[in-house]
């Protein structure tokens, strides 16, 4: 039965946005909610790689906006003649060990991109849902303050916390925490403070201390042609992520900004001099931000006679150490869409739809939890990590 009312979106980040643009760009009625009251209401400003899911976001984006992502580049100087290396180091003497298999690939600025993607999209900002309920029509959704949405099919794109999801499994929905905690920084950077950095790599690097386990994410933001600084006091934007396993309290993260800080230079006392220089360089006054590493593996949820479904983070929640949840979202996205354009045209029944693009997609992303989960403990373990270990292996959607 062709869909006659608007599909719910809940959630405007990357991959809710995605869907979004897919839908438009195949005439798909569709309405998106977001919990924020605008677009900058929570900015995290990282970066993101899109590598094996490039060819999937084109199909998602109208051809001009698909374009313009090589203008949202982190650095589009090392993106007009990127090798696609990947370097992860001895952070004791900022020796390579290992290289990732490149691929093709594109960095680009989380934030950009998500207002980049926000194009010709009306996102209903300001509404968080409090309840659903389902009916031989569709999805009813409620949101705080009273108001309520309806459409034939409920999507929860609402992140590593769906709060659909919850719903959804109120005794299995929650995220498992893993045994490693995480903070970071983003910072200005002179041309000759990052010079010692950009020197093993111009975009972005990783690497573990052998023998205390902590682990390094260094990747450069913006650089002086994207920011404008070129022509007055040039600066770079550069990510600093430190991680570290928890072996007793004491390696809890603290709870003062200040103390936060103090944490990621301590661990750094032991590295090499010039990831030493520049962490202990931080400025006292810097935002610090722990991120909660946890996944959920793709369990099975009730989607109350194929209503109601789950995307992205919200159904595979997984850790950044192999890079590939944005780029399966972005999958999800494009897989959902082309099961919704065979309801549209009366090919299949959105019952059967729904199916086939949660089996597909459960079958893809459990595996990915997995890997994603082992790679995290790989990078904080330096005398076991080997060709084969799941940080290091290709990044490549299981066929």
């Amino acid at each position: 039965m062709p869909l006659e009312t608007a599909v719910i979106i809940i959630g405007a980040g990357v991959v809710g946005l995605v869907l979004a643009q897919a839908l438009k760009k195949s005439g798909i009625a569709f309405e998106i909610y977001d919990r924020d009251e605008h677009i900058d209401a929570r900015s995290h400003g990282w970066g993101i790689t899109i590598h094996w899911a490039l060819d999937a976001l084109r199909e998602c984006l109208p051809p001009k906006l698909f374009s313009q992502l090589k203008s949202i580049q982190v650095d589009p100087e090392v993106g007009r003649n990127d090798t696609g290396q990947f370097l992860f180091l001895n952070l004791a003497n900022a020796e390579p060990v290992f290289r990732i298999p490149p691929s093709k690939r594109l960095r680009i600025h989380r934030e950009k991109f998500r207002k980049l993607l926000l194009d010709g999209i009306d996102v209903k900002w300001n509404k968080s849902i409090t309840g659903f309920s389902t009916n031989a029509d569709g999805a009813v959704v409620e949101f705080q303050g009273g108001s309520i949405a309806r459409g034939k099919l409920l999507i929860g794109a609402d992140g590593a916390n769906s709060k659909l999801r919850r719903m959804l499994c109120p005794n299995t929905g929650l995220l498992n925490q893993l045994p490693i905690r995480f903070l970071g920084v983003t910072v200005k950077m002179s041309p000759k403070a990052i010079t010692p950095l950009r020197a093993l790599d111009p975009l972005l690097f990783q690497g573990c201390h052998p023998d205390t386990g902590s682990y390094l994410w260094f990747a450069v933001l913006d650089n002086p042609e994207v920011n404008g600084s070129f022509e007055g006091d040039e600066y770079y934007s550069a990510q600093l992520n430190i991680s570290w396993p928890v072996r007793s309290s004491a390696d809890e993260v603290p709870a003062s900004n200040k103390a936060k800080l103090q944490k990621m230079k301590d661990l750094a006392d032991v590295f090499d001099e010039r990831f030493r220089t520049v962490i202990q360089g931080i400025p006292e006054d810097t935002e610090v931000m722990e991120v909660k590493l946890a996944d959920w593996l793709c369990l099975e949820w009730p989607n109350h006679g194929e209503k109601v479904t789950l995307i992205g983070d919200a159904a595979h929640a997984m850790t950044m150490y192999r890079g590939e949840a944005g780029n399966h979202g972005i999958m999800d996205a494009l897989k959902l869409k082309d099961q919704l354009l065979r309801v549209r045209e009366a090919e299949v029944s959105q019952k059967s739809a729904v199916d086939d693009y949660e089996n597909e997609m459960r079958e893809r992303t459990v595996w990915a939890v997995k890997m994603s989960r082992q790679a995290c403990l790989d990078a904080h373990d330096f005398k076991s990590l080997n060709k084969n270990s799941a940080i290091l292996a290709r990044r490549a959607q299981k066929l």
